[in-house]
């Protein structure tokens, strides 16, 4: 029995330690570079925006005006708000605006389902470039001017960074502090290596043909992973502009965080389930950035592994000493390549007070784990309120 459990705890380490060495390998990579600029574009192509907004009544209008102060030629941009089940008066303040407004009431609301009777009423009209944003999303007077920088100079597909608009409480702080870990290690990290940085939903940009094509395809909650899919199949290349950002309103309190984090593992998991099948072609043909993706999608949440390497800390810590070494060490690398993820903006005393809600967090997180049945074909408000 003792020789069982020996081996049982090895193999626990094993599954462990191989993804704390590849945060550890991405965050170092992380460290340099993040200032790149393409040169200005000699044409300004013809740009549409558009911004889901499902109940989000209360901060569309800041992302819409944020979008309206562009200094971006206005001939060349539209802005278009799909209006999914938001009050009358704020449909009429919209169309107010220099927006077209696409009011839907679809039996099952998710962003795929909201882009793609977007793309359907712009049948007929003639863009070079789509860009997609969240309804809460701010950005600052040069973001389109940038995108089209980068799309002149060849890219098809771009990810901005985005970041946290709000710091207001421990959960808007651990919520900021987890994208920008993710930041560097999915993006930051790997458009350093070589690879292509990972999406994630929003301050997105494409060839407007090439998603016009593929729109149809995207049909979960993940429509993010979806298009990661179609993009590395099709070999394209996502760039990461570290320095264009996109703020983003943060999550305020405990109920939003678990609706959240549960739309997304259910949609890692869809994702996986869905790309595994492609997995023995993707290595035949060395199409790297989807086998690497892969892999990505079988990890466990970053704060599960973590809860799991600090639960065993303890226990072997008081069974058996010898056998704890090695996992404390793997705690410390784990933090080692957390810290180096994190900007300093946000190490800050209040940001280590808001570390004491995280045993309440990997408590929801291996709920979550649990409750993802369905959840990936219909829409999960994230309410951001308190």
């Amino acid at each position: 029995m003792l020789q069982f459990l020996s081996k049982a705890e090895w193999i626990l380490f094993i599954i462990m330690a191989i993804p704390v060495g590849y945060y550890l390998v991405f965050s170092f990579f992380s460290l340099w570079g993040g200032g790149k600029k393409y040169p200005v574009a000699k044409k300004k192509s013809r740009v549409v925006v558009l911004i889901p907004a499902y109940k989000e009544d209360r901060v569309i209008e800041g992302s819409v005006r944020s979008l309206m102060a562009q200094e971006y030629p206005e001939n060349k941009m539209d802005i278009v708000v799909i209006s999914d089940k938001m009050r009358d008066e704020t449909n009429e303040m919209l169309s107010t605006l220099p927006v077209k407004l696409l009011a839907i009431n679809p039996e099952i609301s998710s962003k795929a389902v909201a882009l793609n009777m977007a793309i359907e009423s712009l049948r007929g009209e003639k863009y070079d470039l789509i860009v997609i944003l969240d309804a809460d999303n701010v950005v600052d007077p040069n973001f389109i001017s940038e995108i089209n920088d980068a799309f002149y100079f060849g890219l098809t597909a771009i990810q901005a960074h985005r970041t946290a608009k709000n710091l207001n409480n421990d959960m808007a702080i651990l919520d900021a502090i987890s994208e920008e870990i993710n930041n560097s290690i999915f993006r930051k990290g790997h458009v350093n290596m070589g690879f292509s940085s990972a999406l994630i939903g929003s301050g997105m940009a494409f060839d407007y043909k090439w998603f016009k094509h593929i729109v149809k395809q995207l049909s979960t909650s993940g429509e993010d992973k979806e298009l990661e899919i179609l993009l590395f199949k099709d070999r394209i290349f996502v760039d990461y502009l570290d320095n264009l950002m996109v703020y983003d309103e943060k999550i305020q309190g405990e109920r939003g965080f678990y609706n959240q984090r549960r739309r997304w593992i259910a949609a890692q998991f869809g994702s996986l389930f869905s790309a595994l099948k492609d997995l023995p072609g993707a290595i035949f043909s060395r199409n790297i950035d989807y086998v690497e993706r892969i892999f990505v999608w079988m990890l466990p949440p970053k704060i599960i592994i973590m809860g799991i390497i600090a639960l065993t800390s303890l226990v072997t810590l008081v069974l058996q000493w010898r056998l704890t070494i090695k996992w404390w060490a793997l705690l410390v690398l784990m933090l080692i390549s957390f810290a180096m993820a994190v900007p300093d903006f946000l190490i800050t005393k209040r940001s280590l007070k808001a570390i004491n809600r995280l045993p309440l967090i990997f408590i929801m997180m291996f709920i979550n784990l649990f409750r993802t049945k369905g959840v990936n074909k219909k829409f999960i408000h994230t309410n951001k309120d308190f």
